[in-house]
């Protein structure tokens, strides 16, 4: 009996030594990943985004996947990370697809298209409606697998030193404004300015641009733009709901054995719903401040200009897609699907919306 008590414990020992031996060498790294990012270093929402999807990767894959991250200049320069991935200087990216239309145009449908789809719509047509295959089909050429890993909602107008009562104000208008809304913007008579988003507020401040667009009232006073500019313009026309991306190297994500495939693009979707939810919260808190503390002048855009700018985008997105076949592609499903949506929008969010605010 004590010999066969012996044994049983004796047994019991060796096997939780194994499991305390298994876990060990589950918390082991077996892949050091680093992350570069567009964004300065600790940036709120944004780069803070990107530093909470790393550390979900690692404790969600019970650290055997470790992401490092690098805010913009640190490892390579803000506008410097899709080639830093696609060559395998970094195994991860986190930016916005609009800043890579020099690459191919249609990854700014993946961002934001003027006059779109709002944050809810943009995550049906990827997750639902073919988007994000489409996604996956014009990256992979670069070595790359994407994934949406945030979202702002819609965004404000921007900040300008003039007063926008018409169109003719936009006329010889240097603004900071990328992708798409940056064209059309191009097109009334401005002229866009591309500068990553540690350069906004010197750039603003000393007049090397008259207006930028950044996110909205959480991301801007965190850069102080209010400072630098004292007309604060809404809605985000050319941003109705910005989707933020996570892209990988495509070798390095395929060397990941298959539970830790799905870890990774799970922790995008959770990432991706989490900061939607970090500036819905935090926006209009932060509006309150810009507003009633610093005095800044909040302003809706004039019909007019609002009507212009959509006339023009129309046609600025329909001949994006004429450029090449891919655009094309992805254009056809995103009108496609942005005709259907809105109707549902319509007579749901819209018009709940409309009745909320009645009385």
């Amino acid at each position: 009996m004590k010999r066969r008590q012996f044994i049983r414990g004796a047994g019991a020992a060796t096997v939780a030594a194994g499991a305390m031996m298994s876990s060990k060498a589950m918390a082991a790294p077996e892949f050091k990943w680093k992350m570069v990012t567009t964004w300065p270093k600790n940036f709120p929402g944004l780069g803070t985004g990107a530093n909470q999807l790393a550390e979900m990767i690692n404790k969600m894959s019970n650290g055997r996947i470790q992401v490092k991250v690098y805010g913009a200049g640190e490892l390579v320069g803000a506008l410097e990370i899709f080639d830093a991935v696609s060559r395998g200087t970094a195994e991860m990216g986190h930016g916005a697809s609009y800043y890579w239309k020099g690459k191919s145009t249609a990854a700014q449908f993946f961002a934001a298209v003027p006059f779109g789809l709002t944050a809810q719509e943009m995550n049906a047509w990827l997750y639902q409606g073919g988007g994000m295959e489409l996604w996956e089909e014009v990256y992979d050429k670069f070595g790359l697998v994407p994934g949406a890993a945030g979202n702002t909602g819609v965004q404000m107008g921007g900040w300008f030193n003039k007063e926008i009562n018409g169109v003719e104000d936009l006329k010889g208008l240097k603004m900071r404004i990328p992708g798409l809304g940056g064209e059309v913007l191009k097109r009334a008579g401005g002229t866009p300015v591309l500068l990553p988003g540690g350069e906004i507020f010197p750039s603003l401040q000393s007049g090397a641009i008259d207006a930028t667009e950044w996110v909205g009232p959480y991301n801007d006073m965190a850069f102080g733009l209010h400072k630098a500019a004292k007309y604060y313009y809404y809605p985000g026309w050319h941003e109705p709901g910005t989707t933020l991306e996570c892209f990988i190297n495509k070798e390095a994500f395929m060397a990941l054995p298959e539970d830790l495939q799905i870890i990774v693009r799970n922790a995008l979707r959770v990432a991706n719903q989490d900061m939607l939810a970090e500036f819905m919260t935090k926006n209009n808190q932060a509006l309150d401040q810009l507003v009633n503390k610093h005095g800044v002048e909040l302003r809706n855009f004039p019909d007019d200009v609002m009507i212009k700018l959509r006339e023009i985008s129309d046609q600025v997105v329909a001949e994006e897609a004429e450029k090449d076949e891919m655009t094309k592609k992805v254009y056809d499903s995103f009108v496609q699907f942005r005709d259907q949506v809105q109707k549902w929008t319509a007579v749901s969010e819209q018009a709940y919306i409309n009745g909320r605010s009645l009385g």
